[in-house]
């Protein structure tokens, strides 16, 4: 049999992972030559191809001479780190791959430490070294401050470095060398990246890493096998990680990572990485193995989750219109589903029955199931996202801090460091990224970035990057200003006209446009004052038998900017929500009867 290496592939979001696969592939002759392949193979999923991000980690294989090397591509966002967590528990090495300008990243950081401290070596791939803006020297100075600040041992410090360009398909060992092909890094994983050191003979363990539901196989685990072999049809059985029995069963199918396809096999032994099919309770960090077995195979502990939604049945009177999922037994079911195979999402059900609290990592990943329950025919109500809270020995709060990295033009850091300074965020570090740029380090509450990144965009005129990662739990740092306008509320149900809506642009900003269908207590719009106003937005303009002047026969709306999911969320207050349908994105209040909202309001100044 070939040798193997099992790797995976780390980086900051959009430094060139996926594309650089897809050169692998292609070169390692996993395509014909005269093949049609899509760029960013990996990338399989709409919402990723959408945003130019992988969520999910995905696993692939190519042949390199007479070894076989696993390939697994892994998230770069910090919210979809415990895809991260998981999968380095497969692989025997790693490639760091950092931008040739921008350098080691946030997310760089995150994963990197985790790696090091499993005792993985990584080997450094600078890529996009021709970029106009490389910086190759200085990134490789701040790549090895960054391995001393993170503990790295000896051996981990005395990384290979390769030069390449994945969009070009090409790595050198030095800048000057010719620049033709990835054979340099295909020789860098054979020489340097170990065989995975495991025993062939003893009874077969693996260790479940990742768990998908498919419609024909049912539940598919994918993870590595620790020892022995499994064949088809092999009786094995399932512990959880106290060694607590899960369930016995059969294995009916065993799939094998052949380029960007699984393919069935009949047999694999230790080392290997696979999917098996089979079982119907085992699920993440569960080990799979021969009967005999009494001892879990470790798994990496899981970061917590930090942040928490609420989502709740959809009660509008628009409630099935859009949608074909809509009962609180199908959200339940999706949720749980989501919670069983992500293991850094959690979903715990409220008293209302109706209603589930979700807790994920971030606004990114809580906004991600949501976009995809929508697109699978769910409708919903989402309330605005908080954090989670934890309580210290003497009984005080703690709140979740994150560490902010943000890259921007010199002329906008003023505005930048002013917002976050308003948002309880401490300027830790100032420094020159080179081309008039600086990146600014803060810490700042993980609740006073929630809808942070709209207003950064604008205040950068789209040109700053921003990054985040967790960085600890600190003492409540006190309130934070929130959104200082009201909302203008629909006090009817119908269908909004243009001249109702031309009358209401005076009273602040709109959301919807003339011809959109609304209900009472949905908010239509921003007030110009810190009041809620109830407004009629269905009103038709009187006729006449007297023409008018000829300035108002033609009613011109200001053009509005829908918003995102995201910014959405963000947007709301603690008593509106978000109704989220297959079609439609709308604000609305949690109590639509505006009687229902006064006594809420009067038995809230008893309560303060």
């Amino acid at each position: 049999m070939s040798e193997l290496r099992n790797i995976a592939i780390i980086a900051h979001v959009d430094h060139g992972k996926t594309t650089l696969i897809d050169s692998m592939l292609k070169q390692s002759g996993t395509f014909r030559s005269n093949q049609k392949v899509d760029t960013c193979v990996m990338d399989s999923g709409d919402l990723e191809k959408e945003r130019g991000i992988t969520i999910l980690a995905k696993c692939t294989s190519i042949n390199y001479e007479y070894i076989r090397i696993n390939i697994v591509d892994t998230p770069g966002h910090a919210d979809f780190g415990g895809e991260v967590e998981r999968v380095l528990s497969m692989v025997d090495g790693v490639l760091l791959l950092v931008d040739a300008a921008e350098g080691p990243m946030p997310q760089t950081k995150f994963v990197l430490a985790k790696a090091l401290a499993m005792g993985l070596k990584p080997i450094v791939v600078i890529n996009k070294v021709d970029r106009p803006d490389s910086r190759v020297s200085e990134v490789l100075d701040e790549i090895f401050d960054l391995f001393v600040a993170l503990d790295a041992n000896d051996a981990q410090l005395d990384f290979p470095v390769y030069y390449a360009s994945g969009r070009d398909g090409w790595a050198a060992k030095e800048l000057d060398d010719e620049r033709k092909n990835l054979i340099p890094l295909f020789e860098g994983i054979k020489n340097y990246v170990k065989e995975p050191n495991v025993d062939k003979e003893t009874p077969f363990t693996m260790l479940s890493t990742i768990l998908e539901i498919d419609s024909f196989l049912g539940r598919i685990l994918t993870g590595k096998i620790y020892s022995g072999r499994v064949k088809t049809n092999m009786q094995v059985k399932a512990i959880n990680l106290k060694g607590e029995l899960v369930e016995n069963g059969r294995i009916t199918r065993i799939l094998a990572f052949r380029g960007i396809e699984r393919v069935p096999v009949e047999e694999a032994e230790a080392g290997d990485i696979i999917s098996i099919a089979g079982l119907l309770k085992a699920t993440v960090t569960d080990t799979i193995g021969a009967d005999g077995i009494a001892t879990p195979i470790p798994a990496i502990p899981v970061d917590a989750p930090t942040m928490s939604i609420t989502i709740s049945v959809n009660d509008s009177p628009f409630s099935g219109l859009e949608g074909s999922k809509v009962t609180s037994r199908m959200i339940r079911d999706r949720l749980m589903a989501e919670a069983e195979k992500n293991i850094s999402v959690k979903v715990r059900e409220t008293d209302g029955k109706d209603a589930f609290e979700v807790h994920g990592r971030g606004e990114l990943q809580l906004g991600i199931l949501i976009e995809t329950m929508r697109r699978e025919g769910f409708e919903m109500s989402v309330s605005r996202p908080r954090v989670l809270l934890q309580k210290d020995a003497e009984g005080e709060f703690l709140e979740p801090i994150e560490e902010l990295f943000v890259d921007v033009d010199e002329e906008y850091s003023g505005i930048v460091v002013e917002k976050i300074s308003r948002r309880k965020g401490a300027l830790q570090d100032m420094k020159p990224s080179g081309g008039n740029k600086v990146r600014l380090r803060f810490l700042v509450p993980a609740r006073g970035l929630i809808g942070y990144q709209g207003e950064f965009l604008t205040d950068t005129r789209g040109t700053g990057i921003m990054s985040r990662i967790f960085h600890g739990y600190e003492p409540y740092k006190g309130e934070i200003e929130s959104r200082k306008n009201g909302v203008l509320i629909s006090n009817a149900q119908g269908v909004a006209t243009d001249y109702a809506l031309w009358n209401l642009e005076e009273r602040g900003k709109l959301f919807i446009l003339g011809s959109t269908k609304i209900y009472e207590g949905m908010i239509i719009g921003q007030h110009s004052r810190d009041n809620d106003l109830e407004v009629n937005a269905i009103k038709g303009k009187q006729l006449t038998n007297i023409r008018a002047a000829g300035k108002d026969e033609a009613v011109k709306l200001t053009p509005i900017k829908e918003m995102t999911l995201e910014q959405s969320m963000s947007y709301i207050s603690e008593d509106e929500l978000v109704e989220v349908t297959p079609k439609s994105i709308r604000l609305r209040k949690k109590l639509l009867d505006p009687n229902a909202r006064k006594r809420e309001g009067r038995k809230a100044e008893s309560v303060g």
